[in-house]
């Protein structure tokens, strides 16, 4: 029995440097090993999904371990029982217990319940209201495939600044990316981000930077890379007119894309609204990588769980 305590990923700043490059080296990389071997992982899913959970349960079978999916109503978090209860409940069955949550601070609850197991159980976050760290490692996999390295690289990234910007930022400035955001007022990285960014490219040393700027042109201009996001996320549904509105001028086009580096890269997280933050012919066109970057979904959370499992 492991005494070594769980190594959780709530953040990709839970990760350091050389961390983050040595898991997109366990992504690359071809299977050699099954670390979950007869153990099993919860899979936590408060809001629906679809590339989260296939990603996750296909990363969880291909390291040789057990997923279970388990719905909101099926456990119904501080409604049928606590967070707390569910964790350690779920912690003495499975290695791994990844969740999508509403609200970022169950995810912290989660790991300081599972604190006192004997055995560790890691807790990963499969996408919070405040960040989505297996998509921004995605991202970074992709990009790495498209150009054969990241330190500078140029990306920005077009639209709402939310949870997949912020985790794709703290990613970015850490593997030595040049990293350009563009919203609108309101819909901007805030000063503690900002902060926290200039904070992890020092620590790395790689030469990443982060710009944050009001005009998609701007942005735009000469990266190699255009990302963006929906508009009006899972629980903004009231808010969509006014979303809608304040992010038209930010969507990725071809005349956004006309402004970019030749052969320019074009990511989505995804789903995609067509027509709104993306055109069908910017997602479906030469340049897209989008649904290269959702199979990597699975490659990275598998080289994350790998490097999990085999840190504790």
């Amino acid at each position: 029995m492991s005494t070594t305590p769980a190594r959780h990923v709530l953040k990709i700043s839970d990760l350091a440097s050389d961390e983050l490059a040595g898991v997109l080296a366990l992504a690359s990389a071809p299977i050699a090993a099954t670390p979950l071997a007869n153990q099993g992982a919860a899979l936590v899913f408060e809001h629906p999904s679809a590339r989260t959970r296939n990603a996750a349960e296909m990363a969880v079978v291909q390291l040789g371990g057990h997923p279970i999916t388990i719905r909101a109503e099926e456990v119904g978090l501080d409604r049928r029982e606590t967070v707390e209860d569910v964790a350690r409940t779920l912690g003495s069955y499975h290695r791994v217990i990844g969740a999508r949550v509403a609200r970022h601070h169950t995810l912290e609850r989660m790991v300081a319940a599972l604190s006192a197991r004997p055995h560790p159980v890691s807790v990963v976050n499969l996408l919070s209201d405040v960040e989505h760290p297996s998509q921004a490692l995605a991202d970074l996999l992709t990009i790495a495939q498209c150009f054969g390295s990241l330190a500078g690289r140029s990306v920005a990234y077009v639209g709402d600044a939310n949870n997949v910007c912020r985790s794709l930022v703290d990613a970015a400035v850490m593997t030595g990316v040049e990293m350009r955001v563009a919203a609108p007022e309101g819909y901007q990285l805030g000063p503690d981000d900002l902060e926290r960014a200039v904070r992890l490219s020092r620590e790395a040393g790689l030469g990443g930077t982060l710009r944050q700027v009001a005009s998609p042109e701007e942005a735009a201009e000469g990266a190699e890379v255009l990302y963006t996001d929906v508009w009006v996320s899972m629980g903004q549904e009231h808010e969509a007119a006014q979303r809608r509105s304040d992010l038209a001028p930010y969507q990725i086009n071809e005349a956004l894309i006309a402004r970019a580096a030749p052969g320019v890269v074009v990511l989505h997280c995804l789903p995609a609204h067509r027509g709104e933050e993306i055109t069908e012919g910017a997602l479906e066109g030469a340049n897209s990588r989008i649904f290269e970057q959702a199979e990597n979904r699975m490659h990275a959370l598998r080289g994350l769980l790998a490097f999990l499992v085999g840190s504790s």
